[in-house]
């Protein structure tokens, strides 16, 4: 991968992790906990419950993410990143910026769906 498409993925990836750092941070579930716990009635108190679920629903999926993002800076500075961890052909440019966390190709991709859908997944 070319020096200059290296420095923006890095830039890009970092800016990702920062942002999601910062809303993880600015979000603390135990205050919603807490507040859930002193709700007046049953309806208030399974409003604030869902919102709970959907916050800590939200909050998994951000962690996953963060992983992925990790991940993609490793492979950034280990030097394997942008290359398909199933057929070891490059990943396109176009691809990388529209996921830039992603590991495979967009053909390797496309029969991992078809196998999951061959499966009924």
């Amino acid at each position: 991968m070319p020096l200059q498409n290296k420095e923006y993925f890095k830039r890009l990836l970092n800016g990702q992790l920062q942002e999601l750092l910062e809303k993880r941070s600015s979000s603390p579930v135990s205050k919603m906990v807490e507040i859930a716990g002193q709700a007046p009635d049953f309806v208030d108190q399974a409003t604030i419950e869902s919102d709970l679920d959907i916050n800590i629903h939200m909050r998994e999926r951000d962690s996953k993410l963060i992983l992925k993002i990790k991940e993609a800076l490793e492979r950034l500075e280990d030097g394997t990143y942008g290359i398909c961890e199933e057929c070891g052909e490059e990943i396109s440019l176009q691809r990388l910026k529209a996921r830039p966390v992603t590991t495979v190709c967009i053909n390797c991709k496309k029969r991992q769906e078809a196998g999951e859908r061959q499966r009924g997944l």
